[in-house]
């Protein structure tokens, strides 16, 4: 079965809540890129080591090889610490 992108959007992506946690996201990636600890398409994902990706502070990112940031669970009772 494929997945419906659309669908996904309208009930997920598109709710304040998300589209708040994604701006925090890239706010992190954005910082990591002017301090020089990634660049665009080195394969590394920046890691919010407690899972808030709404606590800016600097000692709570990390910068992971994208396989070993998507290898554990992102659950409450599921989370890896970094």
């Amino acid at each position: 079965m494929e997945r419906d992108y659309k669908k996904e959007y309208k009930n997920y992506h598109s709710k304040p809540k998300q589209k708040k946690r994604r701006a925090h996201r890239n706010w992190a990636r954005a910082q990591a890129e002017q301090k020089g600890l990634v660049e665009k398409g080195d394969n590394k994902d920046v890691h919010h080591i407690d899972g808030n990706p709404a606590n800016r502070n600097i000692r709570n990112i990390k910068v992971l090889n994208k396989s070993s940031n998507r290898s554990f669970a992102r659950t409450k009772t599921g989370r890896k610490k970094h």
